[in-house]
């Protein structure tokens, strides 16, 4: 019997599968909690006052809608037109913080008053403390040992904001270890406690839920497109894909659109094939990973391959089932790109339009170069953060000059 269909746009059945992908493999100790955040999700997610207050602190708070801006000089370097959604015009310096509220009103809602998160490149655990100091919440952010080095600016934000920032040493010390210890953590404290994931992944509802307060991004380049270019399609939306967050929301809109192409650029590291890289989708078999069935970087018996990438936030070994699904089924293309290609891209936007980015979305920029774009194509590329948070990086990495 086929299974209906629970979101206008998102391919996701009532059991959260998309396709073969998704589904909630979770531990028994966890299945009323996530049962109740389903039907708080559910409740909530159309719900008026709850949207009202939503919106309100998106204008007010976060400062959206975020510019979709035309780059002149980038697309006369490629021969082609590039609009950039500015989502590192937003109040922490990415798209988190649009998931971030959201869900944080959410937990409010259901009466729990302990945020905890897992977080990369920082951004998403910037963002929920920023929630928290401003909503008067406990929070506890998990980050891996490797990246509370590298991302050290963020670090600090998030102490000041009050939260507490607890390393992980197990493992690669990086993003998926920090997942890990988060739903530990949740495992003990089932009855306080409310797990904001910060991108695609998880056991449903988080995949559709993190899409759906992410699709604000694919929401307002339509509106804004229109008004720039009298459509409201382009012919290609670019973004970069860890566990897949921005990627939704930039793609949201347009999943029902035959004549958009989705591009998606995920990690290569050193390279597709050399052993340091984080490409789960030119990698990874069907397996299970922190709650969902997708595609995972895995060994032939099922053991986890630790991921490489120089951006913390695309250092994970899987995706979100969404973008497997896209993926395998062809409706979204997937590139590659390694450090270099990058860090190139990055360097490339800095000096045409005075914009840098962060490490995550110089990624997608590099698919300017990858693909062949037409003269009169309209590419809408999701900047996805600033690059604040990346300059040790940048500075270490690349030799700049004037």
């Amino acid at each position: 019997m086929t299974k209906r269909i629970i979101d206008p746009f998102l391919p996701v059945d009532e059991d959260g599968y998309y396709g073969q992908f998704g589904g909630a493999y979770i531990p028994e100790i966890l299945h009323s909690n996530v049962e109740r955040l389903k039907e708080a999700f559910e409740k909530y997610a159309d719900d008026p006052d709850f949207n009202a207050e939503y919106e309100q602190l998106l204008k007010d708070y976060v400062g959206r809608p975020t510019p979709l801006y035309h780059a002149k000089r980038l697309s006369e370097h490629f021969g082609t037109n590039i609009y950039l959604k500015r989502e590192d015009l937003n109040h922490t310096g990415a798209h988190k913080i649009n998931n971030a509220i959201a869900s944080v009103l959410l937990a409010k809602r259901m009466g729990k008053p302990r945020i905890i998160a897992e977080t990369g490149a920082g951004q998403h655990g910037v963002a929920v403390a920023t929630v928290c100091a401003l909503m008067g919440l406990d929070c506890v952010i998990y980050m891996g040992a490797t990246d509370v080095a590298r991302q050290r600016p963020n670090v600090e934000r998030i102490k000041m904001l009050g939260a507490e920032v607890r390393p992980v040493t197990s493992g690669n010390m990086t993003l998926k270890d920090a997942t890990n210890e988060a739903i530990r953590d949740w495992c003990c404290n089932p009855q306080d406690t409310f797990y904001v994931i910060g991108s695609t992944v998880g056991p449903h509802p988080y995949p559709q839920m993190v899409a759906r307060f992410q699709s604000v991004i694919s929401r307002e380049i339509r509106k804004q497109l229109k008004e720039q270019t009298g459509s409201e399609l382009p012919d290609y939306v670019v973004a970069c894909i860890g566990g897949g967050s921005n990627a939704a929301g930039a793609f949201y809109h347009f999943l029902k659109e035959d004549n958009v192409k989705l591009v998606a650029a995920e990690a290569a590291g050193l390279g597709v094939d050399s052993g340091e890289s984080a490409a789960t989708m030119k990698l990874g078999k069907e397996g299970i990973i922190h709650g969902s069935r997708t595609l995972v970087m895995q060994t032939e018996d099922g053991q986890i391959t630790e991921p490489y990438s120089i951006s913390a936030g695309l250092d994970y070994p899987g995706v979100g089932p969404l973008h497997a699904y896209l993926a395998t089924s062809g409706k979204a293309e997937v590139l590659a790109v390694t450090d270099d290609e990058a860090l190139e891209a990055a360097m490339l936007l800095t000096r045409l339009e005075g914009i840098i980015p962060a490490l995550e979305s110089a990624h997608a920029l590099a698919v300017l170069k990858q693909k062949k774009f037409g003269k009169d194509d309209v590419v809408v590329v999701n900047v996805s953060g600033r690059g604040d948070k990346d300059m040790d990086t940048y500075l270490s990495k690349m030799k700049i000059e004037k």
